[in-house]
């Protein structure tokens, strides 16, 4: 006996279908839709009711044709398992729902051609902005976005010739302001875990160089092989100590830092007194860590608040006051160093 023929899968509702439900012509049925302010509110209540009772989807992007806006703002991220990105992912997208819009977003990595490549697919999908991470970005990349036109905000870096619009902060400046600190309360043999990014990289060269001009050369430097995790800054420490002696360590992220401590403690030093450790980014378990990490803080919610909004004014034709905005950071002092 044959086997029954698998059921086909049901069928997506359409604008006719909605027509039908509603009493209505198709025509009304997609004004109503597109353009509601041109059409009687009680039509709209009809055709909404209709939609519901239906199941239909509007297809967005068709309804926009008019506008040319899709309502969607593509948000590039290297990676989401990364806390330091986390909370300014979800500033923009609250920011974008209050005003309609919608978020769609996509892991890039750390390289510049799968970037590239990312974007290029995102752009057939014709959202009204992007937001990239850093502003380290592949010629292909940048050609491809001058010749979409579309409005683009960089983020998490500080240049003063961005792709278009940029919030963020000097790499370079943290780093210094970490040798300063350094210097200041007189640690004279730092060793560095640093994560291989090239944000990461503006930090150290900034920490490098502040401290070769007061007579500290060429710290020991742990590479960190991407995403950095908790256990990286573990390993990351054995290594460092069996090269030499330190008397702080300062880590390109909090999470590193975190490792190192708990490395340390296993190996019985005393945090501050046999090893500092100093991180970056501030992250939520920064402050309640035993003992507290000394860190630097950026307002990543901000970040996010105001790459949104500039995207939104820029897409409705508002004028931006500034198109470069740099948030700034601050060095916390707690326990760790």
């Amino acid at each position: 006996m044959p086997k029954s023929a698998r059921p086909l899968p049901p069928r997506a509702p359409t604008l006719d279908d909605v027509a039908r439900t509603a009493g209505l012509s198709s025509m009304t049925v997609s004004r109503a839709l597109n353009t509601p302010q041109l059409v009687r509110p009680k039509t709209v209540e009809k055709v909404l009711a209709a939609v519901k009772a239906t199941g239909y989807i509007p297809n967005a992007l068709a309804g926009g044709l008019a506008s040319r806006r899709s309502k969607l703002i593509a948000v590039v991220v290297p990676q989401i398992n990364n806390n330091m990105f986390v909370d300014t992912i979800q500033a923009i997208s609250d920011a974008l729902a209050l005003r309609g819009y919608h978020m769609l977003l996509c892991v890039a990595g750390y390289t510049q051609q799968t970037e590239a490549e990312l974007v290029s697919a995102l752009l057939s999908r014709r959202p009204d902005g992007i937001v990239l991470t850093g502003i380290h970005h592949s010629a292909d990349l940048k050609k491809v976005l001058l010749n979409a036109s579309v409005p683009v905000v960089e983020v998490w870096d500080l240049t003063p010739t961005p792709l278009d619009m940029l919030v963020g902060f000097s790499h370079e400046k943290v780093g210094q302001a970490t040798a300063e600190y350094l210097l200041r309360k007189g640690y004279r043999r730092p060793g560095l875990l640093w994560a291989v990014d090239k944000r990461a990289a503006q930090r150290k060269n900034g920490l490098c160089d502040t401290l070769a001009r007061n007579g500290i050369a060429n710290p020991s430097v742990v590479d960190i092989a991407l995403p950095a995790r908790f256990t990286s800054g573990r390993e990351g420490l054995r290594e460092l100590l069996a090269r030499g002696e330190f008397d702080v360590v300062v880590c390109s992220s909090d999470t590193l830092a975190q490792g190192a401590i708990v490395e340390a403690q296993a190996r019985g030093l005393r945090i501050p007194q046999d090893l500092a450790v100093i991180g970056f980014g501030d992250l939520d378990f920064a402050a309640g860590n035993h003992p507290s990490i000394t860190t630097v803080s950026v307002d990543r919610q901000i970040i996010g608040q105001r790459a949104a909004t500039m995207l939104m004014e820029r897409i409705e034709g508002m004028e931006l006051t500034e198109e470069i905005v740099d948030i700034g950071f601050h060095f916390i002092e707690r326990e760790s160093a």
